[in-house]
């Protein structure tokens, strides 16, 4: 069973992406992999690493200033460079919304957001759900806003313990 953490790196004014320090400070675990993108619009480096690393599980991390941890519940097809553009589809003929299909429960500090925005995160998303729906590959794939200023050490606690909810409901699946 593989999971893919993946976060991205520093952009626009922020020198230091809290999900990249989240991604440095996990520790090697069987069957994790991890990736840190570059904060850019660019398709194939998220679908490249899917047919390198063919996980079962994707939990996307990504920095946000809202004032709480939000597990996202689904893309939409819109992306924006900038608040001083107008926002485009991702794909002209795509669908509206692509649900997430990995449910974990990060507790009562963590609520739950039906809209990633429409910069690199939910382009990520969108990109990821496509390629997932488009291959028929059963990969399940869950997206976690964290804000840009929580303890950083709170945040990768967090993120194990997503990793090893996953990891649980897992082998029960393949036990049942």
């Amino acid at each position: 069973m593989g999971v893919l953490v993946y976060g991205f790196g520093p952009y626009r004014e922020f020198r230091n992406n809290i999900t990249e320090t989240i991604i440095k400070a996990l520790p090697p675990l069987p069957g994790l992999t991890t990736a840190v993108f570059p904060v850019r619009f660019n398709q194939r480096q998220f679908i490249d690493v899917l047919e390198r690393h063919k996980p079962d599980h994707v939990i996307g991390l990504g920095q946000c200033t809202r004032h709480r941890i939000e597990f996202e519940s689904r893309a939409t097809n819109r992306k924006r460079a900038s608040n001083r553009v107008s926002v485009k589809p991702i794909r002209q003929s795509g669908a509206e919304f692509l649900p997430t299909t990995l449910d974990i429960n990060l507790g009562s500090d963590a609520g739950h957001s039906d809209t990633a925005g429409d910069y690199v995160c939910n382009y990520s998303m969108y990109v990821i759900l496509e390629y997932i729906r488009r291959s028929q590959r059963n990969i399940r794939f869950g997206f976690v806003h964290i804000p840009h200023n929580i303890d950083s050490g709170r945040a990768v606690a967090l993120v194990m313990q997503a990793i090893a909810q996953v990891q649980l409901n897992s082998e029960r699946a393949c036990q049942e």
